[in-house]
């Protein structure tokens, strides 16, 4: 697991095709990986990689086909500034959001509105995310962090993100520009949500035989308006 809070900038240094997956090499001299145990995940952009060979400023990971497809990883050449993060330890404080490091779908930079020191970001998602994303609600691109500050469209197409100077400084959101695809992966809470009532809507059901008047048990579409969740 991550906070989406980036740690250091790297850089691809060395990619390796090896057969249907590859080996990919980054390289930052801000973190010191002899520290880091041959194992150990770091998220690269957003994508949650095993680390199997390590030096002082650079470490390794293989990167399934999956995730070259399905991912931004599969377009990346070497060079490409990436976002670093280590996985977060039981002391590690929480300050930005949950996130598991596997990538939901892969977004596009639509526009891009600087206003003074900074950047209103607008990102047009997978038509099939837009139902995770909500105005406040978190939202994880290329591994950073971000709320969520307006969505836009009738029906919902894309959405607004404001980016302050501190992190424009220390990550690789200031090399975007028109049409730069990044990677999302939206709030957890929203993935469990809609499987809960999904899973209600499949398998709970009221028997025909059984009194409509008995309360079903779980969550429901209903008990969430109920608790005031529109």
């Amino acid at each position: 697991m991550f906070t989406g809070l980036i740690e250091a900038k790297g850089v691809i240094s060395q990619i390796n095709p090896m057969g249907n997956h590859a080996r990919v090499t980054v390289r930052t001299e801000q973190i010191d990986f002899s520290t880091v145990a041959l194992g150990d995940s770091i998220a690269v952009n957003g994508v949650c990689l095993t680390v199997i060979e390590k030096k002082y400023h650079q470490f390794s990971a293989d990167v399934s086909s999956e995730t070259l497809k399905c991912t931004c990883l599969g377009h990346y050449a070497v060079g490409k500034g990436v976002n670093l993060e280590q996985a977060l330890l039981p002391t590690t404080r929480l300050g930005g959001h949950l996130v598991s490091g596997h990538v939901d779908g892969i977004g596009r930079v639509v526009e891009l509105k600087p206003e003074a020191n900074i950047l209103h970001l607008f990102i047009e998602p997978p038509l099939e995310l837009m139902k995770y994303i909500a105005a406040k609600g978190s939202i994880c691109v290329d591994g950073v962090s971000l709320t969520v500050n307006e969505i836009i469209g009738s029906p919902a197409t894309r959405f607004r993100l404001t980016i302050v100077p501190h992190s424009l400084c220390n990550t690789h959101i200031d090399r975007y520009q028109l049409g730069t695809e990044v990677n999302l992966e939206v709030d957890l809470l929203a993935r469990y949500t809609e499987r809960l009532l999904s899973f209600e809507a499949e398998h709970c059901q009221t028997p025909p035989n059984q009194d409509k008047t008995v309360k079903k048990m779980g969550l429901t579409r209903e008990k969430l308006n109920d608790l005031g969740f529109d």
